[in-house]
């Protein structure tokens, strides 16, 4: 006996993506729905390479009751109307937007980091899927944390345009054939031109100077991993299409060496440790593409600091950053909560 689950936003980048680890990961789903809204209706979604494909349904017109997850990927505005009908259904929702990451009645889950977390969710029948950047980085700094006690976290991410939806991908790949046969390259999506070019500014900013998501990577990272812990972020946009990397500097409370943190690194769920010191010996955007890990390379001792590290880190910010993190929440909520069968 299996689930009954819904996608909301199956025709986006991120619910696609839902579909396909959902098949791919052979979740025990008896009924799946797909949404979006009324312009969808009637278009088919695949059910990754099953061959199933499923009909679109208007979110606006569907009734929840009865069915047991929703994995939301509509963006804040349509989540804040929709999330409470559902929650209120007993349809557990999995939101991958910002709207209740910080709500202090909503647990935001990591499953490799802080499972425990989600025993929270019946205050409101909603669980936090945190931001792109922070899902990758908490994974790679769990074992650590769990072995030094980390004080201080320093961050520069190299964040894909696929973090910025369809439109941000068709920027580049239209900027990039434009400046290829000469003509202008016009931003519409970002600020300044993102072909050939990064752009130190993601989402909006805020009085103090840091941006949205900077400001996400903070206050995520306190609340899944430890509020005494203190990041500080610049976040990056690349013309990368899909993967996220990130730079990370790390100050502990004791003493940790490079090669322990290899062996620790190593032999953590959801991470892969690629780090052979020579030319290629690490992971790059373009080889996590698809691939559920959270890779780790280029570790080292930091010796501007008492006690630090530094490392490099790169995954596909649509799946673990998204659409993985999101079904890996579902499965830790069949097991804890809603077992069937």
């Amino acid at each position: 006996m299996g689930y009954r689950i819904v996608v909301a936003g199956a025709t986006g980048n991120v619910g696609r993506e839902m579909l396909n680890i959902l098949a791919e990961r052979e979740f025990p789903a008896d009924e799946i729905a797909v949404l979006a809204s009324s312009r969808s209706v009637g278009e088919e979604a695949e059910y990754g390479e099953t061959g199933r494909r499923l009909k679109i349904q208007n979110i606006e017109h569907f009734d929840p009751t009865g069915w047991d997850m929703a994995l939301f990927a509509i963006g804040s505005d349509a989540t804040k109307v929709y999330a409470p009908k559902f929650a209120a259904a007993g349809c557990v929702v999995i939101d991958n937007s910002s709207l209740y990451r910080m709500d202090p009645d909503v647990p935001l889950i990591v499953p490799e980091v802080n499972p425990e977390a989600i025993d929270g969710y019946t205050a409101k029948n909603i669980i936090a899927n945190p931001n792109c950047s922070t899902a990758q980085m908490v994974v790679a700094l769990k074992p650590l944390h769990d072995a030094a006690t980390i004080k201080r976290v320093v961050v520069a991410t190299y964040q894909s345009v696929s973090g910025a939806g369809k439109a941000g991908m068709d920027e580049l790949f239209e900027q990039s054939r434009n400046i290829f046969v000469g003509d202008q390259a016009e931003p519409k999506k970002f600020t300044k031109q993102i072909a050939f070019n990064v752009i130190p500014h993601i989402d909006s900013f805020l009085d103090d100077g840091s941006t949205k998501e900077e400001w996400k990577m903070v206050v995520e990272t306190k609340k899944i991993l430890d509020p005494k812990v203190k990041v500080v972020a610049t976040c990056v946009r690349v013309p990368v299409f899909v993967g996220h990397s990130e730079a990370v500097n790390v100050e502990f409370e004791r003493e940790i060496s490079a090669e322990e943190a290899q062996n620790l690194l190593r032999e953590a769920p959801g991470i892969m440790l690629v780090d052979k010191r020579e030319d290629g010996g690490y992971v790059t955007p373009i080889e996590c593409v698809g691939d559920y890990a959270t890779f780790v390379s280029r570790v080292r001792e930091d010796s501007t600091v008492e006690n630090g590290l530094a490392f490099w880190c790169v995954s596909d910010n649509l799946r673990k950053g998204a659409a993985l993190n999101a079904v890996q929440i579902a499965e830790l909520l069949g097991r804890r909560h809603l077992k069937k069968g």
